[in-house]
């Protein structure tokens, strides 16, 4: 299925009595209110979309796998939506995969001969193969010599990344160009395993900019959705793009890097989802792969909270503070405008505010310690700058969970992050209380 989107003459998406989103900064001041009625539309689609073709999409997501659906050898969670849930489905959660590594001559190494570095959580245990065989798949677990141990990762959340997919690479690089030297990102070019087909600027193996995920690794939401299927829930899948056979995600994963029985990984024989002949330079992606693309791209973003100033006392407003302490040096409060004719279909001319520049920045002892494989620039200590919409409905932050609060959070903040780290922690208390109510408004 493909979600075709009305023609949107208006650059803000207009959300009742409520207000609109991306049409602009919320006010606040000292002992703001906030209103959560407009939590109701987080998860909603954005204007244009049928309801039925977004629900179908949804169903898509929420959908539970099985062992006769491909699920396995081993993987995080049998549903998308299982782990995607805070406010709304497609929202963050509080499921953390574990990651490990080791360290070579100073180099990160993945481990790959122990299965890593990507640790899944869940097996397919004991259980009766459709050809009738007995298999056991084992827990994974770290190998003996694996010297970066139990990395978190969040979950992250999916909110509006239509509009961020959609953005051209040289909006990233205006952003870092733009950025101060002393907290300046880079923009993360990775190749492009899955092209897009709506984007002919895209290729098998052309660069692109990484935009999704903790270390800004994946350039575009269809590879978003691949990876993820196969990498969380084990489903492996086969594609083709202008007559080429794209298998870079038709691997089964091996528990502990020993690959289980033939015919105990699941109860599909090959690939698990497959696509047809990539003959006359057929373009298809496989069929679940594309409804999750498609309820990612037309996810709407998280509507603002709306503040109300309820003191008359004069003091630097939250968006002021957080301005003044270095917040937006990394999380940009620049407005995004998508371009007149998106290639993804999601509306042209719209504006809106992730408060993030989703570039990768050193963040010292904050960074994860896990290096990205293949072509990415986001080693050990780079962390792609999160998106800070919605950040309302996290009960944990930063990439581990450590933190449960936007406080600790901030001040967790090292590397490039260190100076506003601290001048967040010279305020007052009514300073702090001040931001962190601007925080939790966007």
């Amino acid at each position: 299925m493909t979600i075709k989107t009305a023609t949107f003459a208006s650059a803000c998406i207009a959300v009742g009595a409520l207000g609109t989103i991306g049409c602009g900064s919320p006010t606040d001041g000292v002992g703001e209110t906030v209103d959560t009625s407009e939590d109701l539309l987080v998860g909603s689609h954005l204007r244009g979309i049928a309801d039925a073709d977004f629900a179908e999409v949804k169903a898509a997501f929420v959908t539970v796998e099985d062992v006769d659906d491909g699920l396995g050898p081993v993987f995080n969670d049998a549903a998308c939506g299982n782990c995607h849930v805070q406010g709304a489905i497609g929202g963050a959660g509080e499921a953390t995969e574990r990651r490990f590594g080791r360290f070579v001559n100073g180099a990160f190494n993945p481990l790959p001969n122990g299965g890593g570095s990507l640790r899944q959580l869940k097996t397919l245990g004991a259980f009766i193969s459709s050809a009738g065989k007995e298999c056991v798949v084992p827990l994974e677990k770290e190998p003996a010599d694996a010297t970066v141990h139990n990395v978190g990762r969040l979950t992250t959340p999916l909110f509006g990344l239509g509009l961020v997919d959609a953005m051209p690479d040289s909006f990233f690089q205006n952003l870092a160009r733009n950025e101060p030297q002393s907290v300046r990102g880079t923009a993360n070019m990775v190749s492009v395993l899955l092209p897009d087909p709506s984007d002919p600027n895209q290729s098998i193996g052309s660069r692109r900019g990484g935009r999704f995920g903790w270390k800004a690794g994946v350039p575009n939401l269809v590879q978003f959705s691949a990876d993820a299927y196969v990498n969380e829930m084990g489903i492996t899948t086969q594609h083709c793009f202008q007559g080429t056979s794209v298998t870079a995600f038709a691997t089964e994963s091996a528990p502990n890097g020993v690959p289980v029985q033939q015919g105990c990984d699941d109860n599909l024989p090959g690939v698990d989802d497959a696509v047809g002949s990539c003959a006359n330079g057929l373009t298809e992606i496989q069929d679940d792969v594309a409804e999750f693309t498609e309820f990612m791209t037309f996810l709407s973003p998280p509507p603002r909270v709306q503040q109300t100033t309820t003191s008359t006392t004069r003091a630097p407003s939250g968006q002021q503070l957080f301005s003044n302490v270095g917040c937006g040096g990394c999380h940009s409060t620049q407005t995004f405008t998508t371009p007149r004719r998106p290639a993804n279909g999601v509306p042209g001319g719209f504006s809106f505010q992730p408060f993030s520049d989703f570039l990768v920045h050193d963040m010292g002892a904050l960074g994860d310690q896990i290096g990205n494989a293949g072509d990415s620039l986001a080693t050990t200590r780079l962390m792609r700058t999160a998106p800070l919409w919605g950040i309302r409905f996290r009960t944990k932050l930063l990439h581990d969970g450590r933190a449960t609060d936007i406080p600790t959070a901030i001040k967790a903040h090292d590397g490039q992050g260190a100076a506003a780290a601290r001048q967040f922690g010279n305020l007052g208390s009514r300073d702090q209380t001040n931001l962190v109510r601007y925080v939790q408004s966007l």
